[in-house]
């Protein structure tokens, strides 16, 4: 029996030493919602944070990181991808972000992750450990790519961007339902949402084609209400238990959104599509995160005056319009802070994930406080999604998702040394890393 006891504490430490436990000595510790510490240590066991300080022992079989010159930040988190669920995007064997229907709320994204995605390896490098992947039509702005009207694409996940499977990636269930608010489009033009003057656009397209497009605008929001209340109905026949009850997946699915525990994630270009989005929200007493607004003016006091958080686009785009002025985007962020309103960022496509860091990095050249910036691409969207008590920051008990920089993240020229997902150091490499030193070592 002593023998065995023996042989279980080798096995146990032998594991901690290899899987997902670590010291990291002497680092400059940077944990976002507090002070940075320096020269500290920070102990992680079993996957999760479990001391920071100066003075941190490793405990027996613990493997041991020298950190001096090295900062160690939280992992990133990117809230709007669609990796895992999209690899070459024309190729469509390659791409599971939706299917067919105006109404596919049952849909899970979770369960479509490809964990061995190429996609994962690339944002890994770049210090990324957790984004949020949507289902159909995340990169733009109402409808999907090509697809016809959907309305409710399914239920976004929070993931990791490490695991063996796709229920090994998850941070939790369902993170939010992502709905696809019904946009006023301007016949001809560069195919953008409506202006906000709603005079310039009749002049533009003619009376009798703005009241076309305003009919259609309500008949589609109108649906959308009715699906809603289709919901609500089903719900309180389940609650009633009545006979002849019939269990239908679309409105289980809905259920969460219902009862408050699951927010709507709606995509909204514009204050006015914005403004209606609020005022749809609130009849139908659900919660709601905007997603990827172009602009904000006048939407941006009732947001925060409502408490609905944002999830910003990607700050190195071009102006959505010919007059608009070059810096609209790298300027939106900026705003959203100084107007008080909570946001993360979003690259909404699978090719620019990679730069998260610098997305944020150009919100500070163009006004945002640096520590602001570094917020909303860590604890920010942990919190938004629901998910603020595990990742986002550096704190006892929390998922050891870190990562050990040369410097600076939002720098360009830091370089990230080592990546931790729940206290599981990652290897840095990808296809492209593997080509370069396949053709470096060529001889």
């Amino acid at each position: 029996m002593k023998l065995l006891g023996v042989l279980i504490g080798c096995a146990v430490a032998a594991g901690a030493a290899s899987n997902n436990s670590v010291l990291i000595r002497g680092a400059d510790v940077y944990p976002v919602t507090s002070e940075p510490v320096k020269a500290a240590s920070i102990l992680v066991l079993d996957g999760k944070i479990a001391e920071i300080g100066l003075k941190v022992a490793a405990p027996k079989g613990v493997r041991v990181v020298d950190g001096k010159g090295l900062r160690v930040y939280p992992g990133m988190i990117d809230s709007g991808t669609e990796l895992g669920l999209s690899e070459i995007e024309l190729i469509r064997e390659t791409v599971d972000t939706g299917e067919l229907g105006e109404f596919m709320p049952q849909l899970r994204a979770l369960a479509s992750v490809n964990p061995d995605s190429e996609h994962f390896a690339v944002v890994r490098i770049a210090g990324i450990t957790a984004v949020m992947t949507l289902p159909a039509g995340s990169g733009g702005e109402g409808g999907g790519r090509g697809r016809a009207r959907q309305y409710i694409s399914g239920q976004a996940a929070l993931i990791h961007t490490f695991g063996w499977t796709w229920e090994d990636m998850a941070v939790s269930g369902p993170a939010a339902m992502y709905v696809q608010f019904p946009s006023l489009a301007a016949a001809g033009g560069r195919g953008g949402p409506v202006p906000e003057n709603i005079a310039e656009l009749a002049g533009e397209t003619g009376s009798r084609t703005l009241t076309e497009m305003l009919r259609t605008y309500q008949q589609e929001v109108t649906k959308l209400s009715d699906f809603f209340e289709e919901a609500r109905r089903y719900q309180k026949a389940k609650a009633a238990n009545l006979p002849g009850f019939v269990r239908d997946l679309k409105y289980e699915a809905m259920l969460p959104v219902l009862d408050g525990k699951l927010p709507v994630a709606i995509a909204a270009a514009t204050p006015r599509l914005i403004h209606d989005a609020i005022q749809f929200a609130e009849k139908q007493n659900v919660k709601i995160v905007i997603m990827q607004p172009r602009e904000l003016g006048s939407a941006a006091a009732e947001l925060k005056a409502k408490n609905i958080p944002v999830i910003l686009g990607r700050v190195l785009a071009l102006p959505r319009g010919q007059d608009d002025p070059y810096d609209q985007a790298f300027t939106l962020p900026a705003e959203a802070y100084k107007a008080g309103i909570k946001f993360a960022f979003g690259t909404f496509e699978n090719q620019f994930v990679r730069n998260l860091p610098y997305q944020a990095a150009t919100a500070v050249a163009f006004g945002l406080p640096q520590d602001e910036a570094l917020k909303a691409i860590t604890i920010n969207p942990a919190q938004i999604w629901g998910a603020g008590d595990q990742l986002g920051s550096l704190e006892k008990d929390k998922s050891a998702d870190l990562m050990v920089t040369t410097g600076d993240p939002l720098e360009i020229q830091t370089q990230v040394k080592h990546v931790f997902i729940r206290g599981q150091e990652i290897e840095l490499s990808s296809r492209q890393t593997r080509l370069y030193d396949k053709y470096l070592n060529r001889q």
